[in-house]
């Protein structure tokens, strides 16, 4: 597909890069196995291509500078005519975070995707301190990466499931314990935002409506809630920071090859 041409949601070679979000964190788990968004849309996909081939290059843990390192040319070697381009979350994280550091790394992805003739695809992330208010001092880096990627988009002509424009993405009940990746309903939702961003037949913008509450499970509450999470995830998470350790340490692509799809799951 050339730049400035439309999409109608069919596709024959859909390669997912990026991180945790990407791998499906938060939907399922080790042992049972991940599906996450990805997944979940390249289901979508397959029903509209039956004959659509699917692979899952993410890792949890990357920062954008090493998506760019280790999953691009093995991406563009698999010739998709469909990339997903998700990063920039474990940056964000980070004492030293630059967002246009982290923006020019997916520019350069963005730009080596859309010219070997694929479209490309990205989200922009939901307010964090409506996550889990103890974030709140992030909430300005998120809001100056959102705005940098679109930009970086536009002048790539790379498609945008903008997230942050709807305030509804950021129920906390569509995120895990951890309050940093998205739970199984979490995980529809993404797919659901990259499906109608994309055009994909039977999409619609439900998934910027609120949620109802016989659809999803507790919100998180109170301060003693907001302790137990720190306690549990984010000290946890700045130990292994400080030590200089990644939850990807040791971990490769899921899904390396172009692959069918299986039949989809319910949701």
């Amino acid at each position: 597909m050339q730049q400035g041409e439309e999409y109608d949601g069919r596709f024959d070679r859909y390669v997912a890069i990026g991180d945790s979000q990407t791998e499906g964190v938060g939907d399922g788990d080790d042992a049972t196995g991940l599906r996450g968004w990805a997944d979940r849309l390249a289901e979508r996909l397959a029903r509209v291509n039956p004959d659509l081939r699917y692979a899952n290059l993410a890792v949890r843990g990357r920062r954008a500078g090493e998506v760019r390192a280790g999953q691009l040319d093995a991406a563009i070697a698999l010739r998709p005519d469909l990339v997903t381009v998700v990063a920039g979350v474990n940056d964000l994280l980070r004492p030293g975070f630059d967002a246009d550091e982290v923006a020019g790394q997916l520019e350069v992805m963005f730009g080596a995707l859309r010219a070997s003739g694929a479209c490309v695809a990205t989200l922009t992330y939901p307010d964090v301190a409506r996550i889990a208010p103890l974030a709140r001092p992030l909430r300005p880096r998120v809001e100056r990466l959102n705005e940098r990627i679109r930009a970086a988009a536009a002048r790539q002509d790379v498609v945008v499931a903008d997230a942050a424009r709807h305030d509804a993405v950021a129920d906390r009940r569509f995120f895990g314990p951890d309050r940093l990746h998205a739970n199984a309903l979490g995980h529809e939702l993404i797919a659901s935002a990259v499906a109608h961003a994309l055009r994909v037949p039977g999409s619609d913008d439900s998934w910027t409506r609120p949620v109802a509450a016989e659809h999803a499970g507790r919100r998180h509450a109170g301060p003693v809630a907001e302790l137990r999470w720190a306690s549990t995830f984010l000290g946890p998470w700045i130990v292994r920071r400080v030590a200089g350790r990644s939850s990807g340490d040791g971990r490769s692509a899921k899904r390396p090859h172009l692959r069918p799809v299986p039949e989809a799951h319910t949701p």
